[in-house]
């Protein structure tokens, strides 16, 4: 496996995610730009960030198995989440959950970061995720 998760002794926990992501291989993945949006551009969920959380990583799974990969093979995932706060957060981890089996994702999830942020490039767009996969 091209991908080792790890948490060592004295990192904050606990955390649905590993602090720490070791790639070994020499072809990388990126994906980015992943929302609530079918192959027609089509709205997912509107107004639900469950549903669009769980719908933006069913998008970036149909990248990563374009690529060749799954999320077993991903060291980052980044979460930008329009206007944020922590009474968001049952809700977007919700979102996680719906699709973790489906998905294969992992539990605790490769390294990631949520990114509170004002806006996305349209109003109805909740959230977008972005992953880096390493392959040997």
């Amino acid at each position: 496996m091209a991908v080792r998760l790890r948490s060592p002794e004295g990192m904050m926990r606990p955390v649905p995610y590993h602090h720490v992501a070791i790639g070994a291989g020499t072809r990388q993945i990126h994906i980015a730009g992943q929302i609530a949006r079918d192959a027609r551009a089509n709205p997912i969920a509107p107004g639900d960030l469950t549903g669009q959380v769980a719908q933006a990583l069913r998008n970036t799974a149909l990248g990563l198995t374009d690529a060749g990969a799954s999320f077993s093979d991903v060291v980052r995932l980044k979460f930008y989440v329009t206007r944020w706060s922590p009474e968001k957060t049952d809700d977007f981890l919700a979102g996680i959950e719906r699709v973790r089996a489906e998905l294969g994702l992992p539990d605790p999830l490769p390294p990631s970061s949520l990114l509170g942020i004002d806006y996305l490039f349209e109003p109805d767009v909740l959230v977008e995720v972005e992953a880096t996969a390493v392959l040997d």
